[in-house]
């Protein structure tokens, strides 16, 4: 009888500030149990729900609740760390650059058996931008190589292939072109601009050390060891 029934598709949707924080835990519980779930997170790099606090995804230099001076440090990078599994589908989209891009990581991550992490830029109010033009600042995000297209599938493993590909062209404008579209970022600019220019200058070369690593790790040779076999599903 169970042959007959349709596979499920199990889909946790959540934003950033469970996925990189409060509920960090519970998600690399998820990611490290094997299961064949897929995980969305809707990234805004803010608490949105809660009126736009700080969370672990938000960007060096950003203004929001508990960072009014600009935040200090950079954002944590949650899809390299969910990587490291070795057993876990992950995905870096953006649907206002690339569409199709998106559409074909949804699709390998329904068809990969075991865990999907898919983290997806979504531009909110929170950024204090003209939220019309969200879809162009969210090409504007991957043109500067502040937001990396990229998948990630151990599928390709067993093929004797780099699982990571990255699927965005180099850096072609720079990072302030595109934050100083919002004000989170202008906001600094008001108040203190010798701080926003400390922080501005630090959040480039953190888009840039971060480009370089994912460049570096997918140009990274065929021949790459077979990853560890998932746990058995129960």
């Amino acid at each position: 009888m169970a042959d007959t029934l349709v596979k499920k598709s199990v889909w946790i949707i959540v934003g950033d500030g469970w996925a990189y924080d409060i509920g960090f835990g519970g998600l690399d519980h998820v990611l490290a149990s094997g299961a064949d779930v897929n995980i969305l997170v809707l990234d805004t790099e803010v608490y949105s729900n809660t009126g736009g606090q700080m969370s672990k995804a938000t960007p060096r230099g950003a203004v929001a609740k508990f960072a009014a001076a600009g935040k200090k440090l950079g954002k944590k990078d949650l899809a390299r760390m969910a990587m490291t599994y070795e057993h876990v589908y992950v995905a870096n989209v953006a649907m206002g650059a690339r569409d199709e891009h998106t559409l074909k990581a949804f699709i390998e991550a329904e068809r990969y058996e075991g865990p999907s992490l898919i983290i997806a830029y979504s531009h909110c109010i929170a950024h204090g931008i003209d939220m019309t033009a969200g879809m162009q600042i969210q090409k504007d995000a991957v043109m500067c190589g502040y937001w990396p297209l990229f998948r990630y599938n151990p599928q390709l493993f067993k093929e004797g292939k780099n699982p990571l590909v990255l699927d965005s062209p180099d850096p072609k404008i720079p990072l302030k072109d595109y934050a100083y579209k919002g004000n989170r970022f202008k906001m600094l600019v008001k108040s203190n601009p010798e701080e926003a220019r400390r922080l501005i200058q630090l959040a480039q070369e953190d888009v840039l050390r971060r480009w370089q690593t994912y460049q570096a790790m997918a140009q990274a040779g065929s021949e790459v060891p077979a990853a560890v076999d998932q746990p058995a599903k129960s």
